[in-house]
């Protein structure tokens, strides 16, 4: 009996990168740690950054001067929470998103 693989959508994967950001707080969360809680590999995570960025659902803080962290914006957090009440509604009904 195969077991079929299932694949995150682009919406899931980009909700993952939002939580881990979120986890963060206000001090943000580094490229690495959103990297490794969202399962990405280091290509995807610069795309997905980059569109999270231009859409205005994250933003760019500076940790320790140098380092660059990511915080959600207030359209972002917004973004999350709606996306948590279709996933539970969706998941009421056994379908995936």
């Amino acid at each position: 009996m195969s077991r079929k693989k299932s694949y995150r959508s682009k919406v899931r994967i980009l909700a993952d990168m939002m939580r881990a950001i979120q986890n963060g707080g206000d001090e943000g969360t580094g490229p690495t740690r959103i990297l490794y809680s969202a399962n990405l590999s280091h290509d995807r995570l610069t795309q997905y950054i980059e569109e999270l960025l231009e859409k205005g659902l994250i933003r760019v803080v500076e940790q320790n001067g140098s380092s660059r962290a990511y915080v959600l914006t207030a359209k972002g957090m917004e973004f999350l929470r709606e996306f948590t009440k279709i996933e539970r509604f969706s998941q009421a009904f056994g379908i995936d998103i």
